[in-house]
């Protein structure tokens, strides 16, 4: 945690921030990463791919499935890479059925 807080103070930059809410998610939970997320400013999160891949394994992780699988799908609405989309999508699937 200390590497993404000294990131983010050095280079306050939206990826820089999202980096640290996913280190957040690993260290001290989802409640606290979504926080994290939460108080970046909207305008700038929408169309941020990243963003809304954190946010669907933060809302993964409080059994939130139905926002989770949203946030994937609003990542691949965001994403052109033939390669990540594969990923979200077997990821997509996976949370799905967690939820089924």
């Amino acid at each position: 945690m200390q590497l993404y807080d000294g990131l983010v103070a050095l280079a306050p930059s939206l990826g820089a921030r999202i980096a640290r809410a996913a280190a957040v998610l690993e260290v001290h939970g989802a409640v606290a990463a979504l926080a994290a997320l939460e108080a970046l400013p909207a305008a700038a999160t929408a169309g941020y791919q990243p963003f809304h891949v954190v946010r669907a394994e933060a809302l993964a992780a409080t059994g939130d499935v139905r926002g989770a699988v949203a946030s994937l799908d609003r990542a691949l609405g965001l994403t052109e890479d033939p390669g990540l989309r594969a990923f979200l999508v077997e990821r997509r699937g996976h949370v799905a059925r967690r939820g089924a």
